[in-house]
């Protein structure tokens, strides 16, 4: 077999028997599981959903293009004031409100991706924080004017002529929407796109000696992330049926990063497992607390501050490739202990 239809297999979706097997059990186990779950776990499931769509978006800007970006809180900001001001003012519909937050996002991406032509690094992070402080004065500003600081209400979508309300109906509809996320950020990785990203994170100047239009991809990157993170911003509104700008904090972007890194940096199952982890970390810190002394419990939000920056000082330093690095290494130690095993009871 040649060494580009092993590549092209391995750049597939379903391009080994052993992928195809792992894709129909995860199908299997996702159209399941909401028939399973409690309503509050239902609800952790849908909140790692909804954290996916970000953090695949992250993931590509990050990852894959090698572009460093702090505004993630601030689009997700975006996306959903995008809906509520749109609800509020002309009673927009869902159809309506979602391509318009994906539009702002995509939008705010190009304007915010600009300074990546001139700045890498550090100093690119700390221009893209600046869209997180610009979206939360507006959001605020607006908040402020219109509804005294209150927050804005919105109704759950109508789709197909059925109301998205309870768990389980937001379970498919966040599945289809985290679904289609892998999906579109998978194609771009086996794309010529997803070649240029790679190429542009291991040194631009390189990348444009090859012929790859440096400027072009780097603002695509921006466009792509940050429309999917609006979008995932839009569904947030919905999903809570509550916008406040209280709830798009600095410390969510850090969140975000969290994710990436300690999922796996560069890999979107990665990016999957980051943001599970993530989620649900807090309310494991609450469960440990819950069989402490009393007088730790009212130490719960201390207490997961601390323990996650713990835990992500000792990803950095003891597991830089996340927790698909820590699964990689773990599944390879399998066939080394059956062979251990077999020596040992080898005659002699």
């Amino acid at each position: 077999m040649s060494d580009r239809s092993t590549l092209a297999k391995e750049l597939s979706l379903f391009g080994t028997p052993a992928r195809r097997v792992r894709l129909a059990l995860a199908l299997a186990v996702s159209l399941v599981l909401p028939f399973l779950a409690t309503p509050f776990q239902l609800d952790l499931l849908n909140q790692v959903l909804l954290a996916s769509i970000s953090s695949l978006a992250l993931m590509l800007l990050t990852g894959f293009a090698g572009l460093i970006s702090l505004g993630t809180a601030g689009l997700l900001a975006a996306g959903a004031f995008t809906v509520g001001v749109l609800f509020r003012e002309i009673a927009a519909p869902f159809w309506v409100t979602l391509p318009a937050a994906a539009v702002v996002g995509a939008a705010l991406g190009l304007i915010f991706g600009l300074p990546s032509l001139r700045l890498r690094g550090l100093y690119l992070a700390i221009s893209t924080l600046g869209l997180h402080f610009v979206v939360v004065y507006l959001g605020g500003e607006y908040e402020a004017r219109q509804t005294l600081s209150t927050g804005i209400m919105v109704d759950s979508p109508s789709i197909g002529g059925f109301t998205v309300s309870s768990g389980r109906a937001w379970y498919f509809v966040l599945l289809a929407f985290a679904a289609l996320a892998l999906l579109i950020s998978f194609n771009f990785q086996r794309t010529r796109t997803g070649r240029a990203w790679r190429a542009l994170r291991e040194r631009d100047v390189v990348a444009s000696a090859l012929g790859i239009n440096v400027t072009r991809f780097k603002l695509l990157a921006f466009v792509i992330s940050a429309s999917m993170t609006a979008t995932a911003g839009a569904l947030f509104a919905y999903f809570r049926n509550f916008v406040s700008i209280d709830a798009f904090s600095l410390y969510l972007t850090v969140q975000y990063v969290a994710m990436i890194i300690i999922g796996g940096m560069g890999s979107l199952p990665g990016a999957i497992l980051g943001a599970a982890f993530v989620v649900l970390f807090p309310y494991a810190i609450e469960a440990v607390a819950a069989y402490l002394p009393a007088r730790f419990g009212n130490m719960v939000f201390a207490l997961d501050y601390a323990a996650f920056g713990v835990v992500m000082i000792l990803f950095l330093l003891l597991e830089p490739e996340g927790l698909l690095g820590l699964w990689h290494r773990l599944k390879s130690s399998f066939p080394l202990r059956q062979a251990g095993a077999k020596s040992t009871t080898a005659p002699q």
